[in-house]
């Protein structure tokens, strides 16, 4: 198992963040890695050593209510604005003026958001995944209500009595085992059936709390992306943590929805768009039209990727983070 760096913490915007570094302390722009859920920065342990080793200075935080970092209460403590002000904070605690931020999942949304609130503190941007897209016509847990119903995911999410949170919390390692595994397709599966489990409707499949509950991985034929090493760093922190932290970044979306009303979605620095063939969630085609809202946009499809593109491909994703980097910023 890749070794991470020694952890480090600082104080920014409230709360006290753990973050990891590596690389030459004099090399600018930094990348600074930002994960999805439910990930940790360890997510980025491939990235972080292959950057590193090429003279790159990387950074990467577990976010705000995950992992080593604080998890404040109240529900608001995590919308768009906390999250992305966060990051400004670590790259005043470093003293660095401007970064690269990439992100994966969650954390593409925050990356994309950042060129848009922090304007002066970022050189570009890397979503992973996750697409930038203009603002929605209507609130989108309300959309995504009607087009998937009320058992699909996100809606779930939004549950005062918090039971999603408790099907994750009392069965830690059956949710690693289920979600992180490459892809199952039968050879006639459309991608968008490809969800996170085997090839049926992705009505079904979007319902991941029950399908954490009833999950056995004696009966599963996908593969793991995870060592068991791997795999119990997740299952140690997130049974100290419990995943209520992190769940509460989806149960602000209708808040930042509102929130980001008359904000400019235009992205005006060099962008990376890295795309995954088998994510079913977050699929290539969920990026067609970014380049309208990115002037300045490369896209690059990963093959044979499920949605952990990072830990699934790490040494493509770590080529083309350290191609683009080395060709748009010296």
């Amino acid at each position: 198992m890749i070794e991470m760096p020694p952890l480090q913490f600082a104080q920014t915007n409230g709360i006290r963040m753990g973050f990891y570094e590596a690389g030459p302390k004099t090399d600018k722009p930094p990348m600074v890695l930002c994960h999805g859920w439910p990930e940790l920065a360890f997510s980025w342990r491939h990235q972080i050593k292959a950057l590193s080793e090429a003279g790159i200075r990387v950074i990467a935080p577990d976010q705000r209510g995950y992992g080593v970092t604080d998890r404040p209460e109240p529900v608001e403590a995590y919308d768009i604005e906390h999250l992305t002000a966060d990051l400004v904070g670590l790259l005043n605690h470093l003293g660095i003026d401007k970064a690269i931020f990439v992100g994966h999942d969650w954390g593409g949304f925050v990356v994309w958001q950042m060129p848009l609130r922090h304007s002066d503190r970022v050189a570009g941007v890397v979503g992973i995944n996750t697409p930038h897209t203009n603002r929605a016509w209507a609130d989108p847990i309300e959309l995504l209500r009607k087009r998937f119903g009320e058992h699909m995911y996100i809606v779930q999410f939004q549950d005062p009595a918090h039971e999603p949170d408790k099907i994750f919390g009392g069965r830690v390692e059956q949710t690693f085992d289920a979600f992180m595994r490459k892809p199952a397709r039968r050879p006639d599966a459309p991608a968008e059936e490809v969800v996170a489990g085997v090839g049926a409707s992705p009505r079904l499949n979007l319902a991941f709390p029950q399908m954490i509950a009833n999950y056995d991985a004696k009966h599963d034929p996908r593969t793991p992306i995870l060592s068991p090493e791997e795999k119990q760093v997740f299952v140690d922190a997130f049974t100290k943590t419990g995943f209520t932290g992190g769940i509460n970044w989806y149960r602000n979306m209708s808040r930042n929805w509102q929130r980001c009303e008359g904000l400019d979605h235009t992205v005006r620095v060099p962008s990376l768009m890295i795309m995954a063939e088998n994510d079913a969630v977050l699929p290539p085609s969920s990026a067609d039209g970014m380049e309208k809202l990115i002037p300045d946009l490369e896209k690059y499809l990963v093959r044979d990727s499920g949605h952990w593109t990072q830990q699934e491909k790490p040494e493509e994703v770590s080529a083309k983070l350290i191609e683009w980097r080395r060709r748009r910023f010296g």
